[in-house]
């Protein structure tokens, strides 16, 4: 493969893993939005780009994608025991337990999804890892190792798991009425800078270092399976 036909199979793959045709099971969570929404404390396009930007700067940048950046760093150099820790961080690092049990299945649909279209020994490493119960199997270590396996660098892997994200949670408020579907064009436009700073400010950060600061959007992820009627798994 010429080095032309090498970068627009990263293309593809990029938009392979950021798309939400592919089916991780990510698009049925609302990370607490479907709560603050039903208590009609988020109710503007203005309100959701705020909640987008809370998570993304003080909560999925500091903890999730600073676990994704070690884990693929160490897929990278075939250290499976690096990707081990980084999911064994990020699961004692995730507080609400509903999260983390969203996180697990998630990343578990991941991991069978991408053994049936990769072929890659670290991919059924992990399968066994996770048959024995040796490995959380969270949703972001697995992206991490994913995107190695389909040949996206270490940014493109982030911009593809952080895309992902935000376009869920846009489909979730589109679902949500929240907003319509231009207006969460234009929001997704606007978070650009907050995606490409979020990673920027996690590539330095040490697994010990993971923080998050995102109180009352914690307090909603809680309330939800309190709700009466739910859309959505978290």
């Amino acid at each position: 493969m010429n080095k032309a036909a090498s970068t627009i199979a990263q293309q593809l793959a990029l938009m392979q893993l950021s798309d939400s045709f592919f089916p991780s099971g990510s698009f049925t969570l609302s990370h607490g939005l479907e709560s603050l929404v039903q208590e009609n404390k988020l109710r503007s396009p203005i309100d959701l780009q705020t909640f987008l930007r809370l998570l993304l700067r003080n909560k999925v940048g500091p903890t999730d994608v600073v676990a994704l950046i070690h884990a693929y760093r160490g897929s990278a150099i075939g250290d499976l025991e690096a990707v081990r820790q980084a999911d064994a961080q990020l699961f004692a690092q995730t507080l609400i337990e509903k999260t983390r049990e969203t996180q697990r299945k998630s990343g578990r649909a991941l991991l069978a999804i991408a053994t049936s279209t990769w072929q890659d020994s670290q991919l059924e490493i992990l399968e066994k890892d996770v048959a024995k119960g040796e490995i959380n199997c969270l949703h972001p270590i697995i992206f991490a190792v994913v995107g190695r396996v389909a040949n996206l660098s270490e940014r493109n892997t982030v911009l593809a798991f952080l895309h992902s994200f935000v376009t869920g949670l846009l489909g979730a408020a589109i679902r949500l009425s929240v907003i319509g579907h231009i207006q969460a064009q234009k929001v997704l436009l606007n978070l650009a800078t907050d995606i490409e700073e979020t990673y920027q400010n996690a590539t330095s950060l040490k697994l010990s270092e993971m923080w998050s600061c995102t109180p009352a959007i914690d307090l909603a992820q809680m309330r939800h399976q309190k709700l009466t009627h739910r859309l959505f798994a978290s």
